[in-house]
């Protein structure tokens, strides 16, 4: 404790003001800050000393019944709550940097852990202490910050007094006697010689005002290093409790890494089933011919089934390999202004052919004319796109109308929606319809090629383009999929 405190004594070594100096005590904010500290301390001194006094003696005397540990905690948290409003008024009244009173405790811990912790914390039982003498102190700081002030004000306004007096009632007036020593005394009988006195005394009141003015900032300055060392940890506990938090953050995440490894390798066993079966099946049928002649449209159809398996698993891949380097941070985005209106412009005439051809849906785009340039790297915003409006189509029945249209927030953003009039999305989907693998209709997803990666790839591409990508959608009504990108 000693070194600390000359360690703090030397990083905020005490400032003596000359004499010059005193009357700027006056205009200085802090100085009326540090009043208000000191008088208000004694109420709130009196309440702590009262409440804990009263609580701590109630809980040890029914600790027998089991009653008295239920009060024991309460009281607990309460001086935990007192020391740490106690820490901000002390921080934001006498302006003094006070360190955490502990480390935030990880979001995953129970009640019972985090008490255990408070009661480990050796803030709590410096606090403790810190509360019952603060109605020591504030009773000092109350009772002599009220009486110097008063002795000064009355030495100030001396003068005005005994003027105010001579002018009501002269007769009482010169019954005013200043006995200054042993066998002198100035009667109010002499009133320029007892006026002169008066001032003097008024002056040595500025003077004494001056010096209780210094003498509360140094005991305010004094009560803030003290409430420093005491409500919040050391710096060494400090340093000790961020690498245990950070510790434990890494574990929580490499075992979430590890987990997202073994559903990874999980569900990548299981997406490659399906294509690499209907694969070997159609080939090993075609094998099992044996020059017979199956007939040149079954072989055809064969064939087409084998080379669109092959493009799933294909497609699977890159995906697989997009996502690696998302999470290895090795994909590399060109971000400069893009024109989004071609962007759009070119997924529309790529899809619009295939969406009516394919699934009967009409394909539609809106694109105002002289829309600003958008932040974005453009091929990777095109496949976003592509993603976005593909699915948009597979989700969407025959006869549906799927748009991609274009517009400027209020904040000068570019907005990409893709919007379409399908099944919908249930609200308990919403907020896993970007996670990986998960797919919102997994039948529907299974018949249509989908592995359930694209969503998951086109979020992650737009926050690394700095952009927002979200979702709203409702069963029956339809989905709909934002896109919001910085302006170039």
């Amino acid at each position: 404790m000693d070194y600390q405190f000359d360690r703090l004594q030397r990083r905020y070594p005490s400032r003596r003001p000359p004499l010059g100096a005193l009357p700027k005590v006056v205009a200085r904010q802090q100085t009326y800050f540090n009043l208000a500290y000191l008088i208000i301390a004694f109420p709130l001194g009196l309440l702590y000393f009262l409440m804990l006094i009263i609580g701590i003696s109630v809980g040890v005397g029914t600790a027998l019944i089991g009653v008295g540990f239920v009060i024991l905690i309460i009281i607990t948290l309460a001086w935990w709550g007192f020391a740490s409003f106690e820490r901000e008024l002390t921080m934001w009244w006498l302006n003094v940097r006070i360190a955490p009173m502990s480390v935030p405790p990880q979001p995953t811990a129970g009640i019972w852990s985090r008490l255990v912790g408070l009661l480990r914390n050796p803030v709590t039982w410096k606090s403790l202490a810190y509360l019952l003498l603060k109605f020591p102190f504030g009773l000092f700081s109350f009772v002599g910050v009220l009486t110097v002030l008063s002795f000064a004000v009355s030495l100030i306004l001396s003068p005005l007094s005994y003027v105010g007096i001579l002018a009501l009632n002269s007769d009482l007036a010169h019954q005013f006697a200043i006995r200054l020593g042993p066998g002198f005394t100035i009667s109010g009988d002499n009133v320029p010689l007892f006026g002169l006195v008066t001032v003097v005394f008024s002056a040595v009141g500025f003077l004494l005002l001056f010096v209780a003015l210094h003498a509360c900032n140094g005991i305010a300055s004094i009560w803030g290093q003290f409430a420093r060392l005491m409500l919040g940890m050391s710096d060494t506990a400090l340093r000790l409790g961020e690498a245990r938090a950070t510790a434990v953050r890494e574990r929580t995440r490499a075992e979430r890494a590890d987990q997202s490894r073994r559903e990874l390798i999980v569900n990548v066993s299981h997406e490659l089933r399906t294509p690499i079966a209907n694969i070997s099946g159609h080939v090993e049928t075609l094998l099992m011919a044996n020059g017979q002649d199956i007939g040149e449209e079954t072989s055809r159809h064969y064939l087409e089934i084998v080379a669109r398996e092959a493009d799933r698993l294909s497609s699977l891949i890159d995906d697989l390999l997009a996502l690696a380097r998302m999470d290895a941070n090795e994909l590399k985005l060109d971000v400069r202004p893009v024109s989004v209106g071609d962007v759009v412009e070119e997924v529309y005439q790529a899809l619009a052919p295939l969406a009516k051809r394919d699934r009967q849906v009409t394909l539609v785009r809106t694109i105002p004319p002289e829309l600003p340039a958008a932040l974005a790297d453009r091929d990777r915003l095109v496949q976003v796109l592509l993603n976005l409006a593909r699915n948009a189509i597979v989700y969407t029945p025959a006869g549906g109308i799927v748009s991609l249209s274009l517009s400027q927030t209020d904040d000068g953003r570019i907005e990409i929606v893709v919007a379409d009039t399908g099944i919908g999305i249930p609200a308990d989907e919403l907020d896993r319809i970007f996670d990986r693998f998960y797919r919102a209709d997994a039948s529907r997803s299974r018949a249509t090629g989908g592995f359930g990666l694209g969503l998951s790839i086109a979020r992650d591409l737009v926050q690394a383009m700095g952009g927002i990508v979200s979702v709203a959608s409702a069963p029956g009504e339809g989905s709909r999929f934002s896109i919001v990108l910085r302006p170039a």
